[in-house]
């Protein structure tokens, strides 16, 4: 098997598990007045998802989709609960500084995202990852180390646009109709972010 067939299969794993697992239960989610955010945990032995989660801020303004993923994960017992090392974290945009904390915390040393913080701020009308970022930390888009002694963050659509022809227009036609279902459900959010009670919605 080469890199690039390596390559491919896990992005595929990546794409199925948005596809069926994170986008039905942000669409659960959102109906709720929750924000679109949300994450999975797969194996990395075969790239079966162990978990798949979505953000509940209308719970707890903390439960992020990543932290609320967490959360999740370590209410799992015993044997039940594999070890981080031996886990994906995926996560539908890219985590903000609360959320790379929680990661970092939690010992995984990896994490894939689909939307970057910009797509948050411009797509989805939700600036609070990059404001935070430059208000707290004064970092700039982009400022943080996605490559550091903890992890290595990975955006899925610059994998995918490595990838030869056919692997990369399958893919991408893919990423394209899951990004239009974001913005549908983006839409809905925004419409009734109002009657919610998170505080930055």
């Amino acid at each position: 098997m080469t890199q690039q067939t390596d390559q491919y299969e896990l992005l595929d794993a990546l794409l199925e598990t948005m596809e069926s697992g994170i986008i039905p239960a942000t669409e659960a989610g959102v109906a709720a007045g929750n924000k679109i955010f949300g994450a999975a945990l797969m194996k990395k032995s075969d790239l079966s998802t162990v978990l798949v989660e979505t953000n509940n801020e209308t719970e707890n303004p903390l439960w992020h989709g990543e932290v609320h993923t967490l959360k999740r994960f370590y209410e799992m017992t015993g044997t039940d609960r594999p070890d981080s090392r031996d886990l994906i974290f995926l996560s539908t945009h890219e985590p903000c500084s609360m959320c790379l904390s929680a990661i970092t915390w939690a010992g995984f040393d990896n994490f894939y995202y689909f939307f970057s913080h910009e797509d948050s701020r411009d797509a989805f009308s939700i600036p609070h990852d990059l404001k935070i970022l430059k208000e707290v930390f004064t970092l700039e888009p982009g400022g943080y180390n996605r490559t550091n002694a903890f992890w290595k963050g990975k955006s899925i659509h610059a994998l995918i646009d490595g990838l030869p022809e056919p692997q990369r227009k399958a893919l991408a036609d893919r990423a394209e109709a899951i990004r239009r279902k974001y913005d549908e459900l983006s839409n809905v959010y925004q419409a009734s972010k109002a009657d919610n009670a998170i505080p930055l919605n």
